[in-house]
């Protein structure tokens, strides 16, 4: 009896395990922190030559004000970010990272480094090619039909 794979099962059952393997392996620098911290650091970081407001973390990640609000006094109360007024409007307060955040980065970085790496043990990297061509397309199936 054969039994047949579903795509958005097989997604989903891999998805858990890369959950599973990240908490158990979670270096103890990050226990406290939570995986949009660590989404919006990098965000932070990749930007940190550039001023960068409330307005332009709630449009990258596609967030309402409210929500950007809470994560970001909570990432101040973590001491991962200042607010720093810009000389040409005090109302504006530019977000920038603290060096705890900094370090942080660095951490979250080795780490996807090495989960990276124990995901593609063992797959050549034709057939990586291969597997990120066929995700892009599951992706367009998936934007086609939620637009």
């Amino acid at each position: 009896m054969t039994t047949e794979r579903h795509i958005g099962f097989e997604l989903r059952a891999v998805n858990n395990l890369i959950k599973r393997y990240v908490a158990k392996t979670r270096p103890p620098e990050l226990e406290d922190q939570n995986s949009i911290h660590g989404w919006a650091i990098g965000y932070f970081y990749d930007h940190r030559e550039e001023e960068i407001f409330q307005r332009d973390f709630e449009a990258y990640f596609s967030i309402r004000r409210s929500t950007a609000t809470n994560i970001l006094k909570l990432m101040e109360k973590k001491g991962l970010i200042t607010r720093q007024s810009v000389p040409r409007d005090a109302r504006l307060k530019r977000i920038c990272l603290t060096e705890k955040a900094v370090r942080i980065h660095e951490i979250i970085t080795k780490d996807i480094g090495r989960l990276e790496r124990e995901l593609a043990q063992g797959i050549s990297p034709e057939e990586q090619m291969i597997f990120f061509r066929i995700l892009d397309k599951i992706k367009a199936n998936l934007e086609v039909n939620n637009d």
